[in-house]
């Protein structure tokens, strides 16, 4: 077994970490806190990245999904939400999918590869976009009451965790709209040179193409 495979085998297992089918935001939320909470990530969380994931149509092919009735795994999210690790001293970074078949954790480049499929042509329309929200930011700002997950009568469309919604630091009960929102308008065509302070210093992060999501978790120091 080499280095870098000893670097991909935290002790933590899926089955170790809350999940609610759906609500993939509380989920990423919650598991950032055990990451830093178990020292898997750093204790405030520096090292860890909130990634949502959608477009202006709220349609996303995404495969090796465990929700996917297919073979392949693929299925069409409104949005998906993921963390991202990014590893110093050029370790492998890893993303941590609860809703994925992949490996958990899973190298970065292979998840970009099997996931998003990246040689596969998408009709303008699936396009994929990504908010990147430094996590320590997210896990204070962030809030939700779930109102996104009713119809238009006030009824669940899928049943809701058994905990109580999240509330921001500032008291703030619901802004899930103001990170699930991402548009074509408002990706960043080339990543500025001071990208630490455009990622690390914004609350609702910073919206990238997929092209750029590898490069960004390569440059952020």
């Amino acid at each position: 077994m080499t280095t870098s495979e000893l670097h991909l085998q935290p002790s933590l297992k899926a089955s170790d970490f809350d999940h609610t089918t759906f609500y993939c935001e509380e989920n990423v939320y919650f598991l950032c806190k055990k990451l830093c909470s178990s020292g898997i990530a750093d204790a405030q969380g520096s090292d860890i990245f909130v990634v949502f994931i959608s477009n202006d149509n709220k349609q996303i092919p995404l495969w090796h999904q465990k929700a996917s009735n297919r073979a392949d795994g693929v299925i069409l999210w409104d949005y998906h939400v993921i963390c991202v690790q990014r590893k110093k001293d050029g370790d492998t970074h890893l993303v941590w999918d609860l809703d994925s078949s992949l490996p958990f954790p899973c190298p970065l480049a292979t998840y970009v590869s099997e996931t998003f499929r990246p040689s596969f042509q998408l009709f303008s329309e699936f396009q994929r976009f990504f908010r990147v929200v430094h996590a320590p930011l997210f896990l204070r700002h962030f809030a939700s009451d779930r109102r996104h997950m009713k119809d238009s009568e006030g009824n669940w469309t899928a049943q809701p965790p058994p905990y109580e919604p999240i509330v921001a630091e500032d008291g703030s009960v619901h802004n899930m709209n103001e990170y699930m929102e991402i548009n074509a308008a408002d990706v960043v065509i080339n990543l500025p040179q001071e990208l630490n302070s455009e990622v690390l210093g914004q609350k609702q992060g910073m919206v990238i193409g997929e092209a750029q999501l590898e490069e960004l978790f390569s440059r952020i120091s």
